[in-house]
């Protein structure tokens, strides 16, 4: 069902009720529901035939979804872009992907008579882009079964419902926030889109949140209401979620891409199991101690537009992998994943991956996020770098400490750096290869620890 559907549902039974909350203004359900016949007439008046790809640049995050939701009506398939990109840079992106139409104002609330959606089996229904932490964007297809279908088995994870403000701090951009502010109005609930930090007012009312981990702590301490955080994008820590269950806080955390949707979840902190529908193997060479995540599910992508290249791979029998890494894994058992192959440090024969290295320095009091790295070096290949996020970073002797508390020797850095603030991607995640360029480009806000 598109998601255009459950709305107009929604708006028929609770017209008055609070769709979307930004930073310019709300709408209810009815006027959203209004919103998006009137724009999809537009399209449908602009436009020849099904399939046709509409790249969405619009700065409030309002009038992007009414304008998304506009295309599920007409049977269009958006595709969600950054609306910070100069045009320059938006007319090279859009023509690389195909795009036959570019809407950077809010689409016209055109009248005329009610549409019906018209769904097919075969509907392209949402596009979004994806650099991960490294790379330039690609833009990822999806059939519209591949989001929606997922909804109920989120929905019983969470038990996200109607009754709900959940509030989406984050560019919908990112298919993270994306799906978030998509899967609250199929359900019905309120969606806060603030569109960037969310002001203390959103915090005070949210009863959900969808997030990156390291934004959760901050948030539990503003948010007394809340119930229910959804975490993705990287590893939540065993801390963050001790102090969100202190807090009274519900909290399910997955792992997946862009490319493969969601893999698996965690939502009481016993570990990553496959989520609903979805088959896991982990293929290693022989000799190696971490294989290849693949999945197989109902909620892969399609692919990359206009036949960019990526990390997605097939296998020709239904399964896909974006290359993370993880260790041996059975139906059964809990899925560890150690992250991105390409990502690992070659340091003196021995492979690092820098996860595993986070993973251990995030826990000591002060870092505020943290980016392994491997740093050249002409003996060793590379040597592995931290860079710690922090106002008032903790000493050197202290980082140096835990790591011989919990690291081997290969893992433990040999170069210390401390930044006030990690650039990220626009999910939230660290930027790792941007961290990497500006440290070899001796930014001076990266500062060496002594």
């Amino acid at each position: 069902m598109p998601v255009a559907e459950h709305v107009l549902r929604h708006a028929a039974e609770s017209p008055s009720r609070v769709a979307l909350r930004g930073p310019r203004g709300s709408l209810t359900y009815a006027e959203l529901a209004e919103r998006v016949q009137g724009g999809a007439r537009h399209l449908r008046g602009r436009l020849q035939g099904r399939g046709a790809l509409v790249a969405i640049a619009l700065e409030d995050p309002v009038e992007l979804l009414a304008a998304v939701l506009a295309a599920d009506l007409a049977g269009v398939t958006p595709l969600v872009g950054d609306p910070g990109w100069s045009p320059e840079r938006w007319a090279r992106v859009a023509a690389a992907a195909g795009a036959d139409l570019r809407v950077g104002e809010p689409l016209p609330c055109v009248p005329g008579a009610p549409l019906t959606p018209d769904p097919r089996p075969d509907d392209r229904a949402w596009a979004c882009f994806t650099s991960g932490s490294t790379g330039r964007p690609r833009a990822v297809v999806r059939s519209r079964a591949s989001w929606t279908r997922s909804f109920p088995h989120l929905c019983e994870l969470t038990g996200i419902g109607p009754a709900d403000v959940v509030l989406v701090p984050g560019p919908l951009v990112s298919s993270l926030y994306a799906f978030a502010a998509v899967h609250t109005l199929a359900v019905g609930a309120t969606a806060l889109v603030p569109g960037g930090r969310p002001a203390s007012a959103e915090l005070r009312v949210a009863t959900a949140i969808h997030l990156v981990p390291h934004r959760l702590p901050e948030v539990l301490e503003q948010a007394p209401g809340l119930r229910t955080a959804v975490v993705g994008g990287a590893a939540l820590s065993p801390r963050a979620r001790d102090l969100a269950g202190r807090a009274g806080v519900r909290v399910v955390s997955y792992y997946g891409a862009t490319e493969l949707s969601f893999v698996a979840f965690d939502a009481d902190g016993g570990g990553m199991r496959p989520f609903p529908g979805v088959e896991i193997e982990v293929r290693a060479e022989p000799g190696r101690a971490l294989g290849e995540v693949w999945a197989r599910s109902p909620w892969l992508a399609e692919g990359y537009l206009g036949g960019a290249k990526g990390p997605l791979r097939r296998d020709g029998q239904g399964w896909m992998t974006v290359g993370d890494l993880a260790e041996p894994y059975r139906a059964g058992q809990v899925l560890r994943v150690r992250g991105r192959g390409d990502g690992a440090i070659q340091t003196g024969g021995a492979t690092v991956v820098p996860e595993d290295v986070e993973a251990v320095l995030r826990k000591v009091p002060g870092v505020g996020d943290i980016v392994v790295i491997g740093s050249p070096h002409p003996s060793l290949g590379s040597v592995v770098t931290a860079v710690v996020e922090g106002a008032c970073p903790p000493p050197r002797a202290l980082l140096e400490a835990v790591a011989r508390g919990g690291l081997d020797v290969a893992q433990r850095p040999r170069r210390w750096y401390a930044v006030p603030a990690l650039p990220r991607t626009g999910s939230g995640k660290p930027a790792r290869g941007l961290v990497a360029d500006r440290l070899a480009g001796g930014d001076p806000e990266i500062r060496r620890l002594v």
